[in-house]
């Protein structure tokens, strides 16, 4: 397993639509990933606040990487997200995803987003379908 997350991990860094928001890795390991993500103005929406759009991507990867750390392919079903509170330009967000249940073809999948208060941006819940195919760069 540990192969799998070093692989995984060294693909997530060449990912090109994460870096865009530099996203980073703080914790992999299976079933669970803690990602960060510092914020700019460059993430802001009309009202000056970060965009719905760059906390939905950080907590994307998050997902990502929680489901897709037993080695072979999960992609979304569903995700639905809460945004509770704002995140502001300049702060540092972490998002926590942790799987909640596994079955052969299906992942439930919780997160979090925090802020670096810890207070609570935003939760989702979301599903992913497993399929049988092994990740392609293992």
């Amino acid at each position: 397993m540990d192969q799998c997350l070093a692989a995984l991990e060294k693909h997530f860094l060449e990912e090109p639509y994460a870096s865009i928001f530099g996203i980073e890795i703080v914790e992999l390991e299976e079933g669970r990933a803690l990602l960060k993500m510092q914020t700019s103005s460059r993430m802001n929406n009309l009202f000056g606040m970060i965009h719905g759009a760059a906390i939905y991507s950080l907590l994307d990867a998050a997902f990502e990487l929680a489901v897709n750390s037993h080695g072979t392919v999960a992609v979304a079903l569903s995700v639905n997200v809460n945004y509770l509170n704002a995140a502001l330009p300049g702060e540092t967000l972490q998002a926590e995803a942790r799987e909640t249940n596994l079955s052969r073809k299906i992942s439930a999948c919780e997160i979090r987003i925090t802020g670096q208060d810890a207070r609570l941006v935003a939760t989702a819940q979301a599903l992913a379908y497993r399929k049988k195919d092994c990740l392609p760069f293992l």
